[in-house]
């Protein structure tokens, strides 16, 4: 009963923590958003700053805490890449008070052995991380999808007479989120200071995508040998539509192997809801059993691993 107890209160303490650092971060973006409360918010614009905090966290101690860790420029990288504006010590604070919360309703409830706890604990804490991942996805396909309309703009600036770097602001101008956005920080390295190789290499290394650094070697061999770069990156717009279609004809085949993978995932879950509701004496005898909740964790772990297998086999790379 005291290693509960111990265990309940050191949990407590993690979630009153990751609140408190929450509401620090909220109530900063409050501040800073109340000066110009009095005037109108202008329609949202996706923007990729070139002066980005680079502090983890509003806290010192927690910032210091950060710091020995090895993933916190992966995490940074990944927030920049999905454009949030987020703090990486936010963004720890949320996985911490995620999983600290359903490990303490788990273990209040007591329903599952101690590993499994645990083992979904440490699942829920990912959450916060997985919509990152999520929102960086759909960030890439959505750049994926502009970007040989954007080549096409530059291309045409480029017959017009207009030297490189103009021809990059006015696609930059023209052009929706978030090639504008990333094209723009580009054309503005490429002019303050920054080579253009390296302006061209650091757009490759926020958009690690193979059409842009495909755009980036095409241009950085024009800039060494010479040539005429509109044809260049007319045909690799192009190519980039053609390789676009194939995508998506692999992706509208692969996505009935999609559905079915979660419709067998599913269909155990929603038998035994049924199964509870029409005789529940039925599973009953199986939750009381000594080795029910074990069978009822197997059969759990089997079926998410079933639905990643599934998802794998048709997940094809193009």
């Amino acid at each position: 009963m005291l290693g509960f107890s111990t265990a309940l209160f050191f949990l407590t303490t993690f979630v009153v923590v990751g609140l408190v650092l929450l509401l620090v971060g909220f109530a900063r973006q409050k501040m800073s958003d109340g000066k110009s409360a009095g005037t109108p918010a202008p329609p949202p614009v996706e923007t990729s700053r070139l002066l980005r905090d680079e502090s983890l966290s509003t806290i010192s101690v927690w910032a210091k805490l950060l710091q020995r860790f090895d993933f916190i420029d992966l995490m940074k990288r990944h927030l920049q890449q999905a454009n949030l504006n987020w703090s990486v010590g936010r963004l720890t604070s949320m996985m911490l008070l995620t999983g600290t919360v359903v490990l303490v309703v788990l273990v209040k409830g007591d329903w599952l052995p101690s590993w499994m706890n645990a083992a979904l604990a440490y699942f829920a804490s990912l959450l916060p991380y997985f919509y990152l991942l999520r929102r960086r996805a759909r960030r890439f396909a959505k750049f994926e999808l502009q970007f040989p309309d954007a080549l096409d703009s530059l291309s045409r600036a480029l017959r017009a007479g207009h030297p490189f770097a103009a021809a990059l602001e006015i696609v930059a101008t023209e052009a929706e989120a978030p090639v504008s956005a990333e094209l723009r920080a580009a054309a503005i390295e490429g002019n303050f200071g920054t080579s253009w190789q390296q302006a061209l290499e650091n757009l490759s290394r926020r958009v690690p995508l193979l059409e842009v650094n495909m755009f980036a070697a095409a241009v950085q061999l024009h800039h060494r040998t010479g040539g005429k770069l509109s044809e260049v990156l007319g045909s690799l717009s192009e190519g980039m539509r053609e390789a676009g279609a194939i995508k998506g004809e692999v992706r509208a085949i692969a996505a009935h192997g999609k559905l079915t993978g979660m419709i067998l995932t599913i269909l155990p879950l929603v038998i035994a809801l049924l199964m509870m509701v029409v005789n529940p004496s039925y599973l009953v005898t199986l939750l009381n059993h000594p080795a029910g909740k074990y069978l009822i964790t197997a059969a759990v772990v089997c079926l998410i691993i079933a639905h990643f297998v599934i998802r794998r086999i048709v997940d094809i790379k193009v």
